[in-house]
């Protein structure tokens, strides 16, 4: 068996320059509508040139692209079924009225000032009992991104709070997959892990709050009259009763005992149709708009387009009209659409060996150890924005990184919390990661609309950076070796 040949760096960039350029093009000529179509023809266009290239020059086979293609996709099926069920889920809360009932009675709890840091800290804890924030973002997210604007506050700044909080408490969750396949890949404890990553995850969410705080303290009481107009379109057109706060509490509760989340979205949705039917029936048959049916069929239809379609619910107030109006599973087609085109933008380049040759430049500049974590944290960011999947990044950062931690006397923690520094949080970032078209359309903010007020995500590679810089509780082999007692 002969070693295989890797494409020259120079050559395996050249998909990578396309696919840039093809999206920025995108972006200027249809906005905020590139994820909609553009974005994905830029990728599969990516996807072109990586096969053309490798097939002309370097005689791949395409057996080869369609086994890496195979596996990958495969290897996400449930997160495509996960948010197919996130679809289910948002239009269910929202017409049961458990959305409705939180902003309802949320408006008039949190303060304007203090909303923005408030957010992050409830979305962290919600997050971190949970180990997902998918879920979080889903649900209490979806609920406090509404009662920001009927304070008033920008849903960029909102978006911002709830994602940051959110993915805190993924990455220091013992419970998430992320957490737990950045500790597995490099054979860490995972309570090591999650202990070592204490040590930059706490300044990074530490000036994430005070900016929260600083930036809150600038909203006063002009958002009243939102509140005022909220409160009124809500109680006028759904039943705002506490009895909608057993379906989050049994959701929590299924959580806890740690049943998969797949089965809990469902769960919660089914649990929150049934809510649909005994307390807003008036609701479901507006939705259904069909006089020719009799009142059970009209609310059975209602519920099932709740489900799968959109939904618009009239309330005598525009912006409450746009906040209540969902898209149900047919709204997540276009973000597993982008998943799909980014997998197999991934897929070529990790089966052409363009990613890997790539990658191996950037290990042959570690010479320090700040070299060695930048170039770790520069992999991960890499991979998110060239793989379009979180998972594919953290798995591909600690085999490319593993053995030349070993060979340089560190500890695989340090290879861990490094790519959950890099690798995780930033995957949100990027409009065709996964995470990243996910969460803005559950939110329905734009990613880059949100990016600037991710501070937490922003900040967590920047941190892991400096603490490496100081060298802050790093330490090689040898030298944790002569200083134990």
């Amino acid at each position: 068996m002969t070693e295989r040949k890797y494409p020259h760096p120079l050559v395996a960039i050249i998909p990578v320059v396309v696919l840039i350029g093809m999206l920025s093009i995108v972006i200027m000529l249809f906005g905020s509508d590139a994820l909609s179509g553009g974005s994905q023809i830029a990728l599969l266009l990516g996807v072109a040139v990586c096969v053309l290239i490798s097939m002309t020059c370097y005689h791949t086979p395409w057996k080869t692209f369609e086994h890496q293609m195979t596996k990958t996709i495969g290897d996400v099926s449930i997160t495509l079924l996960i948010l197919l069920s996130v679809g289910m889920l948002a239009g269910s809360w929202m017409i049961s009225g458990v959305v409705p009932t939180l902003i309802y009675y949320g408006v008039q709890i949190l303060s304007p000032s203090f909303f923005l840091v408030s957010a992050c800290v409830i979305c962290a804890l919600v997050s971190l009992l949970s180990g997902s924030s998918w879920t979080t973002v889903a649900t209490i997210g979806v609920a406090l991104l509404g009662i920001g604007q009927a304070l008033g506050i920008s849903e960029a700044w909102t978006a911002g709070a709830i994602i940051s909080g959110s993915y805190f408490g993924d990455k220091m969750s013992p419970l998430s997959d992320t957490t737990i396949l950045a500790s597995s890949s490099v054979r860490v404890d995972i309570f090591e892990h999650i202990r070592y990553m204490v040590l930059t995850t706490t300044p990074s969410i530490l000036i994430t709050l005070v900016i929260f705080l600083v930036a809150g303290l600038g909203h006063g009481s002009e958002g009243a009259l939102h509140v005022e107009q909220y409160t009124e379109g809500l109680s006028a057109t759904f039943n705002i009763s506490l009895w909608t706060l057993l379906v989050p509490l049994i959701t929590g509760i299924l959580i806890a005992r740690k049943v998969p989340s797949l089965v809990v979205l469902f769960v919660s949705s089914i649990i929150a149709g049934i809510t649909a039917i005994i307390l807003q029936p008036h609701i479901l048959c507006q939705i259904a708009d069909d006089p020719s049916l009799s009142t059970p069929a009209a609310i059975f239809k209602g519920l099932a387009m709740t489900y799968y379609g959109s939904t618009a619910v009239q309330t005598g107030f525009d912006a409450l009209n746009d906040l209540v109006s969902t898209g149900g599973m047919a709204g997540m087609l276009n973000t597993i659409w982008l998943i799909l085109c980014a997998l197999c933008f991934g897929s070529v380049m990790v089966a052409s060996g363009m990613i890997q040759s790539i990658t191996g430049v950037i290990v042959k500049w570690v010479r320090t150890r700040l070299s060695l974590v930048t170039s770790t944290v520069g992999t991960g960011l890499f991979l998110n924005l060239t793989t379009g999947d979180q998972f594919i990044s953290i798995v591909l950062t600690a085999d490319m990184f593993r053995d030349v931690y070993k060979k340089e006397g560190y500890e695989g923690r340090l290879l861990s919390r490094t790519t959950e520094d890099a690798a995780t949080v930033t995957s949100v970032l990027v409009p065709w990661n996964t995470c990243g078209m996910t969460q803005a359309t559950v939110l329905g903010v734009p990613t880059l609309t949100y990016l600037p007020y991710c501070f937490f995500n922003i900040l967590s590679p920047l941190t892991t950076i400096v603490v490496a810089a100081i060298g802050w509780k790093i330490k090689r082999h040898q030298e944790a070796k002569e200083s134990t007692p």
